[in-house]
């Protein structure tokens, strides 16, 4: 039994020197990063496609049961909406087969204008994906989480192709208006639409956008933590991320949201001890 659990990148400014050693090359950030978490999002791939080269030092940073949920890059799924992308699409796959069985799964973020009219396309392209991965589907207009007949009929593609929906819940940022310059920027940004939390796979994953406020994070996330204790008793394997708008303590509260399952279920299997801020001294 183990529930995977990371943030929306592995190094961030305000991690150096209080979580995570500092100075420390590029090289090792990922490394020390995957003693604090076992899981983390591959946002930086919607930009760009990084070189093979970088991939494979992402491989040597951490262990095979460390999980990638790498986005696919912009031009496939915002450009080009996912048609006539099967070259880009072979190429990033290409890319990140040194990652191996880390690529958890293959992240599908549409944008907020791919509606339910554009359904088939997404059926089209999940049809002539490789099955050498999982993939993972994250929509946000509006349509799929309000209009049951949508959201059936995403389901039914989902299905066929065996792909997980991704909510990404950002019910409790917008429980109230925003407070600092972070989350007045997240509050322009973000989706909006209510939370969903059921699976589709053995392998369901959760993107969860808290506050800057620790309190106001853990607040919300309670409803996941009955959620994600009930996937684990069913044999599921899920993986949840924990944002906050400048993710300044992301890193702890990833770890706190797996204690808190853990407190549920004891025999959840425990997360590594963190690397040490500071080299251990023999005197």
């Amino acid at each position: 039994m183990r529930l995977h659990v990371g943030c929306a990148m592995w190094a961030h400014a305000s991690w150096q020197g209080r979580f995570l050693p500092h100075p420390l090359p590029p090289a090792e950030r990922l490394r020390a990063y995957a003693t604090w978490c076992n899981a983390v999002e591959g946002n930086t791939t919607f930009y760009a496609t990084p070189a093979k080269s970088t991939v494979e030092s992402w491989a040597r940073q951490c262990g095979q049961d460390f999980r990638f949920v790498v986005k696919l890059p912009k031009p496939i799924t915002h450009e080009r909406r996912l048609v006539g992308v099967d070259d880009e699409l072979r190429s990033f796959v290409d890319t990140m087969e040194p990652l191996g069985p880390r690529v958890h799964s293959l992240w599908i973020q549409l944008p907020g204008s791919f509606a339910p009219n554009d359904l088939g396309a997404l059926a089209a392209f999940l049809h002539r994906l490789p099955r050498s991965h999982r993939y993972a589907v994250e929509v946000r207009h509006r349509a799929f989480f309000e209009d049951g007949r949508a959201a059936r009929l995403l389901e039914e593609v989902l299905a066929r192709a065996d792909a997980e929906w991704i909510p990404f819940d950002t019910t409790a940022f917008f429980q109230s208006p925003p407070t600092s310059d972070a989350e007045r920027d997240a509050w322009t940004k973000k989706p909006r639409v209510p939370r969903r939390s059921s699976a589709l796979t053995d392998r369901p994953i959760v993107r969860y956008l808290g506050r800057d406020a620790t309190e106001r994070t853990v607040e919300g996330w309670q409803p996941w933590i009955g959620t994600v204790v009930e996937w684990l008793r069913e044999g599921r394997s899920p993986t949840v991320f924990v944002h906050t708008p400048d993710n300044a303590d992301a890193l702890t509260l990833a770890r706190r949201f797996h204690d808190d399952v853990r407190s549920r279920l004891p025999e959840l299997e425990p997360l590594p001890d963190p690397m040490p801020v500071e080299p251990l001294s023999l005197f």
